[in-house]
């Protein structure tokens, strides 16, 4: 039973973390001509264009993305509830869980986002690739209140606060 807990919860995983990169490339407004960027838009579109006819946009919000994101969460949540303790959480439940799953998830992909950025900065300064352009243009507004603390040598420590400061605000929730 466990092995097929691990696999729906990988699956289902993987599924929101599509449907997150999408919303939060659309936030930024990441360049959508990037082939990984196109590449989460196919994948989603199955479920967001749907959506978009009934939902129209609330100004830069896409609110198709962020209803799709959403039911992801309320769908996983409610799969695994249910895998693990064999009926549907309450209503409240259901949705406490959804929203602390949902911001320590979005805390963990801008950590291990800005980790891979720090990582590719410092193995391949300044050569373009389709990652590094979404890892830019996605960390960039996270770290840019961090570039304003000085620098050790001429060393940008800006990921490494950020990190930090995001390792916290995860040991709050977990609290």
């Amino acid at each position: 039973m466990s092995a097929l807990f691990y696999v729906v919860e990988t699956l289902l995983s993987l599924v929101f973390f599509v449907f997150l990169l999408r919303l939060l490339l659309q936030l930024v407004r990441a360049d959508f001509r990037n082939p990984i960027a196109e590449a989460v838009v196919r994948l989603t579109n199955p479920l967001v264009l749907p959506l978009r006819r009934i939902l129209p946009p609330a100004g830069k919000f896409d609110t198709a993305s962020i209803v799709a994101v959403l039911l992801i969460a309320l769908a996983e949540v409610g799969i695994l509830y249910a895998l693990r303790i064999g009926e549907l959480p309450p209503a409240l439940t259901w949705l406490r869980l959804t929203a602390v799953g949902l911001l320590t998830k979005l805390l963990w992909v801008y950590f291990y986002a800005i980790v891979l950025y720090a990582l590719i900065s410092l193995i391949a300064p300044g050569q373009y690739s389709p990652v590094s352009a979404l890892l830019t243009s996605l960390c960039e507004p996270v770290l840019r209140p961090f570039r304003r603390l000085p620098s050790v040598a001429g060393l940008d420590l800006s990921p490494l606060w950020a990190c930090i400061a995001l390792q916290a605000l995860l040991i709050l929730l977990r609290g």
